[in-house]
């Protein structure tokens, strides 16, 4: 239960309930079965962001907001499975960019409809308008939270 006091504002309300939910989702994420016994599904988001275009380990990074040696080490594991390939960059023939392969568009795939499945089960006793009005306030949170970052992360370098 989260603390909240009479003259909680909001955002404080807000705030502790986004606590209580990335616990959640943390804790969801842990007993979650695997789609594939050997990738960690932390390295998930690499194929989603690899979905839409080729690119380099360091913007992989970047668009993950994690460290380059964290995402080589997962690239490298995906790399190994089969699920990504390395080539040429498009844009600069020197350098590599990574791809799905259709094997990691086929894991892509499967984890987007376990977790279709799951969403819907969740949601099952909500409105189709909640849901689709709560998806909208989320990406207006997501978008402000990634601005905010970009801010944050522009004083520390600076």
């Amino acid at each position: 239960m989260p603390f909240t006091s009479p003259r909680s504002s909001p955002t404080a309300i807000l705030g502790d309930d986004l606590i209580t939910v990335v616990k959640l989702l943390h804790l969801v994420r842990q007993h979650a079965p695997r789609q594939h016994p050997q990738v960690d599904p932390m390295a998930y988001p690499m194929l989603f962001h690899l979905v839409a275009a080729p690119k380099r380990v360091s913007a992989l990074a970047e668009a993950l907001h994690s460290d380059v040696s964290t995402v080589s080490r997962q690239v490298r594991t995906l790399v190994d499975l089969g699920f990504i390939d390395r080539g040429p960059d498009p844009d600069d023939r020197r350098a590599q960019a990574l791809t799905l392969t259709d094997e990691g568009r086929a894991l892509l795939l499967a984890i987007r409809d376990d977790r279709d499945r799951w969403m819907q089960g969740l949601l099952a006793d909500w409105d189709p308008d909640d849901v689709a009005q709560f998806s909208t306030h989320l990406r207006h949170f997501a978008r402000d939270l990634e601005t905010s970052l970009t801010t944050l992360t522009s004083r520390t370098t600076s």
